[in-house]
């Protein structure tokens, strides 16, 4: 017996989808490569939303037997209110996912967790055969941290101990990200804080290195990663 989710139906999407119809040419063909039986991996960002309208109207128009692994829950409401099945990744292995980012540099290395799914993210990619990566033109940049700190996924009781170590790496800026309409700070997917953290240079290290920090749950540096960039321009 199912539940009549009539408060998760009636959730609404900004309208101020930057370079929307670029991204809606994107989705759709992102949402094409799905096949019949595919597990498919969905990051967070405007575009996978997007995406998920087009896998949905393929799932009803041509009868697909489709399951998505969400990164956050933001997008599991979404595929409840487009009626694409769900999976999770203790039983089922992506075929792909799709995702976005803040920043990507010329080696394809990224930044993400604005939205802070990161840990989750990460974990789909990592899992993935093949991951596509969705952003606009405004992305791209020659060196990370350029334009956006990098997120750290931080347990609370940790955050004081990990905010010394980010100064012993080299963080020239740490702040602990404060939420919007609530007081306090922003909490992850997890029930985590994020600090987001600038360093004047970041090197093919500094993803390892900060994972070796006790505390650190996960971070938005993803370094060497086997990713497909897709511009949506």
């Amino acid at each position: 017996m199912d539940w009549e989710n009539h408060l998760i139906k009636h959730l609404q999407w900004s309208d101020s989808i930057i370079n929307r119809e670029a991204k809606e040419h994107v989705a759709r063909e992102i949402a094409a490569t799905a096949k019949d039986g595919d597990v498919i991996g969905a990051g967070s960002g405007s575009t996978v939303y997007l995406t998920l309208f087009e896998l949905a109207r393929r799932i009803r128009e041509e009868h697909l037997h489709i399951e998505v692994i969400p990164a956050s829950q933001e997008i599991s409401m979404t595929c409840i209110q487009l009626g694409i099945p769900q999976t999770i990744l203790w039983n089922k292995r992506p075929d792909w996912t799709f995702d976005g980012a803040d920043e990507v540099d010329p080696q394809r290395n990224l930044i993400k967790g604005r939205g802070g799914a990161m840990f989750k993210e990460k974990l789909l990619i990592r899992s993935s055969r093949k991951t596509f990566i969705i952003i606009g033109p405004s992305k791209r940049v020659n060196l990370l941290g350029n334009k956006f700190p990098i997120p750290v996924e931080v347990f609370p009781d940790s955050l004081t101990y990990v905010d010394h170590e980010l100064q012993r790496l080299g963080a020239s800026e740490i702040v602990l990200r404060p939420a919007h309409g609530k007081d306090g700070p922003v909490f992850t997917e997890n029930g985590n804080f994020i600090l987001d953290t600038r360093f004047n240079y970041i090197d093919s290290s500094l993803e390892e290195q900060l994972k070796t920090i006790t505390g650190v749950i996960e971070s938005g540096l993803f370094i060497g990663y086997d990713v497909e960039v897709i511009m949506a321009e």
